[in-house]
């Protein structure tokens, strides 16, 4: 059974740091791109920050320079560091995957975990 599991959510003042983590596992041949959405309240869903099995990378507007997307491909984990936090970055924050198994590629999504930024 393959899953994705974030974790690192939680509360945190504004202009403060959180890190996230999302861990890949299961019966997997490959992984191509990685990524972080967020929605919040009443909102899309949006990307916020994608890298690729070839390391390139590229950020939502909203987060760069603030966000740090990083991957570790030994350990099929992607991380995003998030500095100077906003209130309007409040938002449940989910990872995708874009994963072989079986014999096709799949996408594949985590639970969530909840970011709350407190003014």
């Amino acid at each position: 059974q393959v899953q994705v599991v974030e974790s690192g959510g939680g509360l945190v003042q504004a202009g403060g740091s959180l890190r996230l983590s999302c861990a890949a596992s299961g019966s997997i041949s490959s992984i191509n791109a990685m990524g972080w959405y967020r929605q919040g309240p009443g909102q899309q869903r949006e990307l916020i920050a994608r890298t690729t099995s070839g390391s390139t990378t590229n950020y939502a507007d909203s987060v760069k320079g603030r966000f740090t997307i990083s991957r570790d491909n030994a350990k099929n984990t992607v991380y995003l560091q998030m500095n100077s936090l906003k209130p309007e970055d409040t938002a449940v924050y989910y990872c995708r995957a874009d994963m072989f198994t079986g014999f096709r590629w799949n996408q594949y999504w985590g639970q969530g975990t909840q970011v709350t930024v407190s003014s």
